[in-house]
């Protein structure tokens, strides 16, 4: 992985949504999404001129993270009464922490077999 490609938000997040099995990129009028088949588990979005990922989160984890940190999570326009997270990838992002976002909501929408692969 280049400088370059650390350094930029979206194109990092890119390379983790891809690496997971069978995630595929497809482009929409407002910015890439990453699914399962016809699932979405995760979005490149801008929010409030900000670069940002939109996830699929369990009952309840929304209020917590937007409550624990309301500079970096979100609750997303149209996704966020359907209990989905929005994290702010400007600023410095911990990429783990996007790591384990993303990768749990891949593993709400990925089929068994494959949601059993993501440690």
């Amino acid at each position: 992985m280049s400088q370059q490609t650390l350094e930029q938000p979206a194109a990092r997040l890119r390379l983790i949504c891809l690496a997971l099995p069978e995630a595929q990129e497809v482009a929409m009028k407002r910015g890439p999404t990453y699914r399962i088949g016809d699932k979405i588990f995760a979005m490149d979005r801008q929010a409030d001129g900000r670069v940002s990922v939109w996830c699929k989160a369990p009952a309840g984890s929304q209020a917590v993270l937007v409550g624990a940190d309301p500079g970096r999570f979100f609750a997303p326009p149209y996704f966020g009464p359907k209990g989905w997270v929005g994290m702010r990838l400007d600023g410095g992002p911990d990429w783990d922490e996007v790591l384990a976002l993303v990768r749990r909501s891949y593993r709400l929408v990925a089929p068994r077999r494959l949601a059993g692969l993501i440690a």
